[in-house]
């Protein structure tokens, strides 16, 4: 073993991310781990979360829960609920970051627009944007412009004028929001 590599023990690991709707279905999920073996098993934790999480107000700020011995953060924004779950040992602040950090990707990709009929209407831009900030429960990403600029090339790599289109207003957003925080 060498001085450089790490041991997957000794870095945060998420267990799944969840896109839910307001009724609490799948908008976009990915599972990073075997707790949950079967899609059935699966489903039955989306909707105790759901149940454990809907009188709550996510809305202003990320709120963080215990469900079956994980520690779950989530936000609400619109019609959709953003989750993130580690087991009860991982850092509630890395759990946080990475929400954050898929929210803003979100938000970038979707000019602002984040709800439901957007989300699906983009899920291939989510998807990608759970590929880069994740990748077998090893946290890659957390900064939501470098995920969104991610996505983005891959999109145009595609080679579709809509999606060039689309990518550039996305990134156009990313630079507004990037100009603004720096004129703070």
């Amino acid at each position: 073993m060498s001085a450089f590599s790490i041991s997957r023990e000794a870095c945060p690991t998420i267990k799944n991310i969840l896109l839910l709707d307001s009724e609490g279905k799948r908008v976009a999920v990915k599972y990073f781990c075997d707790d949950w073996p079967t899609n059935a098993a699966k489903l039955a934790f989306e909707k105790s979360i759901f149940t454990k999480t809907q009188k709550t107000n996510a809305r202003t700020e990320a709120e963080i829960a215990m469900l079956e011995s994980n520690i779950v953060v989530y936000k609400f924004v619109q019609d959709l609920h953003f989750f993130v779950t580690g087991g009860d040992e991982e850092n509630e602040l890395i759990l946080a970051t990475v929400l954050q950090g898929f929210y803003d990707a979100v938000a970038l990709l979707l000019r602002n627009n984040v709800d439901q009929r957007e989300a699906l209407e983009n899920l291939d831009l989510i998807l990608l944007c759970l590929d880069e900030i994740v990748d077998g429960g090893i946290v890659l990403e957390t900064d939501g412009s470098i995920i969104a600029g991610k996505v983005a090339t891959h999109t145009m790599d595609d080679g579709s004028p809509l999606a060039e289109q689309t990518i550039s207003q996305a990134l156009a957003t990313a630079r507004e929001h990037l100009t603004r925080s720096l004129l703070r």
